[in-house]
C-alpha cells in the first residue's frame, strides 16, 4: 500500500511542476512579465529621500562596513509603500553634478531581472544618492562565507554564477560592459531568493577613479598596469568569483591557479559540499574559472560564453530560489489569513527541529482507535521482529538518527501486520531531514489514506510540498489542516 502511495505522490509532483526558472525568466522589460513590475528612472528630492529612511537613521544602514563605509546604503519605504535601496556617496565623490546625472540616468536606463535596478537618483548641492530596488536577502559573502543555518547548495551555487553571466551579457548588450569592483558583495538576493547584481557597481566614478577597492591579489592583472578597467577586466573579476562559488572563502587567484595546475583543484571544494556534487560539475566550473583568470585578458572568454557554458550545467532548474535557498516565500504570509496552531505554524516556516520536538511530544496517542484485527495466532516471531523494529526507529528517531530511523520504520511498514499514521508521520519527516522531500510527501498521504481526519498528515504534506516549491498546494493543504484541527477540538 505504501508503495502504490509513493508512485501515486512522484506522478503527482511531477504534473505539478512549475516552470523551469530558467525558462521562465524574463531578463528584459517588456517580455512576459509585468511591465510596471520595473518603475521609469525618478528624480527624487533629498527630503523625500531623508523621509523614506526617516533621517538617515543608523537603524537603516544595510552597508556590509556600516557608518565606516565611504559611501553609505541605507534601507528605506516610498510614501508608496515600496521598498527601496539608498546609496548616498561621499560629498567628495561626484564634484560634477552633470556627469553624475548623466550616468545614473544611462544606468537607470537597464531593465532585467538579473539586475538589482537603479530606479532614481537625487542630485541637490553637494548631495548625491542613488535611489534601487531593495534586496531583503542580504549578500552573496554573506551567504557563501558567513552562513548560520546551512551552506549554500551546489545547484544554488550554479545558480548564481549563471544569473551573475546573464547579467554582464545583458549590461554588454545594452553598452555597459564596464563594471567596477565585481565581487561578492555585490551580488544581492531578491523576495523569492534570487542573485542579481547591484547596479550600483555600473556607475563610473570619475573622482576617485577607485576602480577596484579589493586587496591587490584579487585585482586583474592589466587594471594593475594600466589603472584602466576593459570588458576582459571584469571576466577576470567573475573568475573569481566562481572560486568563491567553489570553496565558500575568497581564495587568492594565485594560490587557486597553482592548485589547479598541480590537479589538485579537489582542495579548493568547500568542504560542506562533500559528496552534494559530482566531480566532472565541479571539474567543468574550474575550469571555467581558470579560462576566466588568464593572464592575458584576450584569452579570457567573454560573457555570451560563459552564459552557453554554464547553462548545460544546472541542476534543480524546476526548484525556485527560495527553496534552495532556505527562504519561505514571502507571500505566503501575506496570503494565508489562518490562525495557525503551533505545529501549522512550524509547517509553514519549514521548521524542521520545532516539527521533530512535536511529533516526539505527542508519541502514538493519535493512534488510538486504528483498528488492528490481530488473532492470537499472529503473535509470531515475525510479528515479534516488527514490533523490535518500531521500537528501534522510535529510538532513532528521539535521537534524531533519522537514516536508522528510516531503515527501521521501513521494516516495520514492510512487514505488513500493524498500521500506523504516526510511524508514516515520523518517517515522512526522517525523509525531509534528509533532503528527500518526494519520499516524504508519500509517506504523509500514506498517513492520511490511514487515517483521512488526521490534522497532522495534512500539515506533513503542506511541509512537504513548501520544500518542493509547491506553494500553492501548500497554501491549500495547511488550510485543509487547520480545519481538520479545528473541527477536531469542537467534537
Amino acid at each position: 500500500m505504501g508503495a502504490r502511495c509513493s508512485k501515486f505522490s512522484f506522478c503527482w509532483f511531477h504534473s505539478h511542476l512549475k516552470p523551469s526558472v530558467l525558462e521562465s525568466s524574463d531578463l528584459e522589460n517588456g517580455g512576459k512579465s509585468d511591465r510596471n513590475a520595473f518603475p521609469s528612472f525618478t528624480e527624487f528630492s533629498f527630503e523625500q529621500l531623508r523621509a523614506a529612511t526617516s533621517g538617515f537613521s543608523s537603524d537603516n544602514i544595510v552597508s556590509e562596513h556600516g557608518e565606516k563605509a565611504p559611501n553609505v546604503v541605507y534601507k528605506g519605504k516610498l510614501d508608496n509603500d515600496r521598498w527601496i535601496a539608498v546609496k548616498r556617496f561621499n560629498r567628495l565623490a561626484w564634484p560634477d553634478s552633470r556627469q553624475f546625472l548623466e550616468e545614473a540616468r544611462t544606468v537607470g536606463s537597464l531593465r532585467s531581472e538579473r539586475l538589482a535596478n537603479l530606479i532614481g537618483c537625487c542630485c541637490e548641492a553637494e548631495e548625491r544618492l542613488l535611489v534601487a530596488e531593495f534586496m531583503p536577502h542580504e549578500t552573496l559573502a554573506k551567504h557563501l562565507f558567513h552562513w548560520e543555518s546551512q551552506p549554500m547548495k551546489w545547484a544554488m551555487r550554479l545558480r548564481v554564477a549563471l544569473y551573475l553571466a546573464q547579467a554582464l551579457e545583458y549590461c554588454g548588450s545594452k553598452g555597459r560592459a564596464l563594471y567596477h569592483d565585481l565581487n561578492a558583495y555585490r551580488i544581492l538576493f531578491d523576495k523569492d531568493g534570487n542573485p542579481r547584481l547591484s547596479c550600483f557597481g555600473l556607475m563610473k566614478n570619475s573622482r576617485d577613479g577607485k576602480s577596484y577597492s579589493t586587496n591587490l591579489a584579487f585585482t586583474p592583472p592589466e587594471y594593475l598596469r594600466t589603472g584602466r578597467v576593459t570588458p576582459e577586466s571584469v571576466v577576470y573579476s567573475f573568475g573569481t568569483l566562481l572560486l568563491d562559488l567553489l570553496s565558500g572563502k575568497h581564495i587568492p587567484p594565485s594560490h587557486a591557479l597553482d592548485l589547479i595546475r598541480g590537479k589538485n583543484f579537489l582542495m579548493l571544494m568547500d568542504s560542506a559540499l562533500e559528496g552534494h556534487f559530482s566531480k566532472d560539475d565541479g571539474t567543468e566550473l574550474v575550469r571555467l574559472a581558470s579560462r576566466c583568470l588568464q593572464y592575458e585578458a584576450r584569452e579570457r572568454p567573454n560573457a555570451k560564453s560563459l552564459v552557453t557554458a554554464l547553462m548545460s550545467l544546472q541542476k534543480e532548474t524546476e526548484v525556485p530560489s527560495y527553496v534552495l535557498m532556505g527562504i519561505r516565500e514571502e507571500t505566503a504570509s501575506s496570503t494565508l489569513p489562518l490562525s495557525l496552531t503551533p505545529f501549522g505554524e512550524a509547517c509553514l516556516r519549514m521548521d524542521l527541529t520545532a516539527i521533530h520536538e512535536i511529533l516526539e511530544k505527542i508519541g502514538y496517542k493519535d493512534d488510538e482507535g486504528i483498528a488492528n484485527e490481530l488473532s492470537f495466532q499472529m503473535w509470531t516471531n515475525q510479528m515479534q521482529e516488527t514490533l523490535n523494529s518500531k521500537k528501534h526507529g522510535d529510538a532513532a528517531f528521539r535521537a534524531k538518527d533519522f537514516a536508522t530511523a528510516i531503515d527501521c520504520y521501513t521494516q516495520f511498514i514492510d512487514g505488513g501486520t500493524m498500521v500506523s499514521p504516526t510511524v508514516y508521520a515520523r518517517r515522512c519527516l526522517s525523509y525531509l531531514m534528509s533532503d528527500m522531500p518526494q519520499e516524504a510527501l508519500g509517506d504523509a498521504m500514506q498517513a492520511q489514506v490511514v487515517s483521512p481526519d488526521w490534522s497532522t498528515a495534512s500539515y506533513l504534506q503542506a511541509a512537504c510540498l513548501f520544500s518542493l516549491g509547491m506553494e500553492t498546494d501548500a497554501q491549500e493543504t495547511l488550510k485543509d489542516g487547520t480545519h481538520l484541527e479545528a473541527k477536531r477540538n469542537k467534537n
